[in-house]
């Protein structure tokens, strides 16, 4: 179990090994985000910040047994202020966010894919399928049912290759040179067991380890 890759939740950086993994989450975003895919993101001293991580988010991330982080997914209450009502309004097409206090906003998901080669026997990178099964793990164990998010149709693709398709919520919109959508993604087991890598561990939530 100490060598697995690992699943943390953090939404109180109140430790220094907790403000370690924040702060090299904020590092492998700038590489990500700026450097990777070439997003207008700010960046500062090589860490990628916006307004949202002022906002007391939850940041889910998987982390290696070197206590490295190699993925991220930041996480705030959908009835507060998401990225997609107050950045992204037009992937709604028109229309308002109906939101629920069981419906949570995830954004900023990012795999660095060189990490680590273990590979699941679906072709996805084990470090994204680790993400994906614990922001629903820590989902279900905080009574959230229905996970919303502005993204690109790249992530859309792997959504639907990890068999966690997503349901759009408008049409695909061209945002400066990212081919964007929006849409929903249910929070429950049988999406948790479809994503859950072999040998998933977390340290959180009612499905703390889940056995190959």
């Amino acid at each position: 179990r100490d060598r697995a890759m690992r699943a943390v939740a953090i939404s109180n950086a109140d430790t220094d090994h907790a403000r370690d993994l924040i702060d090299q989450m904020h590092r492998l975003r700038a590489r990500i985000f700026g450097g990777r895919l070439g997003w207008n993101v700010q960046i500062e001293e090589g860490r990628e910040l916006d307004e949202y991580d002022r906002l007391g988010p939850t940041y889910i991330l998987a982390v290696t047994p070197s206590d490295t982080v190699v993925g991220c997914a930041r996480l705030l209450p959908a009835t507060g202020p998401t990225m997609l009502e107050w950045t992204f309004p037009q992937l709604l097409d028109g229309r308002k966010l109906r939101t629920h206090r069981g419906m949570i906003e995830a954004s900023r998901f990012c795999v660095d894919t060189t990490a680590n080669s273990a590979v699941s026997s679906r072709t996805l990178h084990q470090a994204t399928l680790t993400l994906f099964a614990a922001v629903i793990d820590w989902s279900m164990a905080n009574d959230y049912r229905e996970i919303v998010m502005a993204t690109d149709v790249r992530f859309e693709r792997i959504l639907q290759r990890a068999h966690w398709p997503m349901r759009r919520l408008g049409e695909v919109r061209l945002i400066g040179e990212t081919i964007s959508v929006a849409g929903t993604l249910p929070a429950d087991r049988i999406s948790f067991e479809k994503v859950c890598p072999p040998g998933y561990v977390s340290e959180f939530g009612a499905r703390a380890a889940v056995a190959a």
